[in-house]
C-alpha cells in the first residue's frame, strides 16, 4: 500500500501519522516551512499549489494505492480533478478514495436527526461546492470502478485545536443560542475512520462524527471546569460580533447520526465531547 494525501493539514495530517505506521504516506502542502512538521509525522512531504501536478507528485501518484483528499473545492468544483484525464490515468494502482467532506451538506433540519439517507440540502456556499466536489468524485470513481468513500465531518478538533486552547490564549466565548447545536469529531477519530474504510474498500457516505450534539457553550464550560478557571459569560448570539462565516455556521441545526460506519464495525474511541475534553485535559496533550 501508499497513500497520498492531497492536503496534508491538521485532519491530513493526522490521517498520514496513523498510516504510515503501516505503509509509505506521501502528503502535500502549499508551503516548503511545513514539510518538517509532516516529516515529523512520518509524511514524505510534497508541494502542490493546486494548479500543476509536479514531477515529484505525479511519480507519487503513480505508486499510489489509496488516496485522500482533503483540499477544499471552489466554485467549479475538485480542483485536482479537473488537471487529470481520470483517476487511472494518473493512479494506475488506485484501489480507494477517501473524501474529506462536511455534515454542512445537509443543511438546516431545525434541530432534527439526520443520516446519509438525506439528500443534501446546503445552505452556504461553500457547502453547495462541497456537494459539487462529492459529485464529481463519485463521478470519477464510477468511471474507473474505484470504491470513493465520502467521509462528511462535523466540527474538527484535537490536541493544539480545542476549547482548552482558547481558554489558555483568552479567545473562548460562549456564544448562545436558543436550542442551537453542533456535532464534534476529534481528529483521531477522522484518522482512523479513514483507515477502517480504506481497508474494506468502502464506498458511498459516512458521517464521521460523535454521538453526542451539543450546544457550544456547554462544551466551553466544561473546558473551563476540567481546568479549573473561571466559565466565559454568555454572549447573546443575536448581539455577538461573528464573521460572515461563523454567523453562517449557526444558520444550520441538526444532530447528525453516525450508525453507517459503526453498522460496518467501527468504533469511535471520542464518543462525546465529555470522554474526550476528559482524555485531553488528565494526558495533558490538548496544546499539543
Amino acid at each position: 500500500m501508499t497513500m497520498t494525501i492531497l492536503g496534508a493539514g491538521f485532519s491530513g495530517k493526522a490521517i498520514g501519522a496513523l498510516a504510515s505506521a503501516r505503509f509509505p504516506v506521501y502528503g502535500t502542502t502549499r508551503s516548503q516551512q511545513k514539510f518538517a512538521a509532516l516529516e515529523s509525522a512520518g509524511i514524505r512531504p510534497l508541494l502542490f499549489d493546486g494548479e500543476r501536478i509536479s514531477d515529484d507528485l505525479a511519480v507519487a501518484l503513480s505508486e499510489t494505492t489509496a488516496l485522500v483528499q482533503s483540499i477544499s473545492p471552489d466554485k467549479h468544483g475538485d480542483g485536482f480533478l479537473r488537471l487529470i484525464p481520470s483517476l487511472k490515468a494518473v493512479m494506475p494502482r488506485l484501489q480507494w478514495v477517501g473524501y474529506l467532506s462536511t455534515i454542512g451538506v445537509y443543511g438546516d433540519h431545525k434541530g432534527e436527526w439526520v443520516d446519509e439517507s438525506a439528500a443534501p440540502t446546503p445552505l452556504s456556499n461553500r457547502s453547495r461546492e462541497r456537494v459539487l466536489a462529492e459529485n464529481q468524485w463519485i463521478d470519477a470513481g464510477a468511471v474507473d470502478a474505484i470504491p470513493v468513500a465520502l467521509l462528511r465531518l462535523s466540527g474538527i478538533y484535537g490536541p493544539g485545536r480545542n476549547p482548552f486552547v482558547n481558554l489558555d490564549n483568552g479567545t473562548a466565548r460562549r456564544l448562545v443560542k436558543k436550542d442551537q447545536v453542533f456535532n464534534r469529531i476529534r481528529v483521531e477519530d477522522i484518522a482512523r475512520a479513514s483507515l477502517f474504510l480504506m481497508d474494506r474498500k468502502s464506498g458511498g457516505a459516512f458521517n464521521v462524527t460523535d454521538h453526542m450534539p451539543s450546544p457550544s457553550q456547554d462544551v466551553v464550560a466544561y473546558a473551563a471546569q476540567l481546568m479549573g478557571v473561571a466559565i466565559p459569560p454568555d454572549i447573546a448570539f443575536e448581539t455577538a460580533e461573528l464573521s460572515p462565516m461563523q454567523r453562517s455556521f449557526y444558520g444550520e441545526n441538526k444532530r447528525v447520526g453516525n450508525a453507517r460506519i459503526r453498522e460496518l464495525g467501527f468504533e469511535f474511541l471520542y464518543q462525546d465531547y465529555l470522554i474526550s475534553m476528559d482524555q485531553l485535559w488528565k494526558d495533558g496533550v490538548w496544546r499539543g
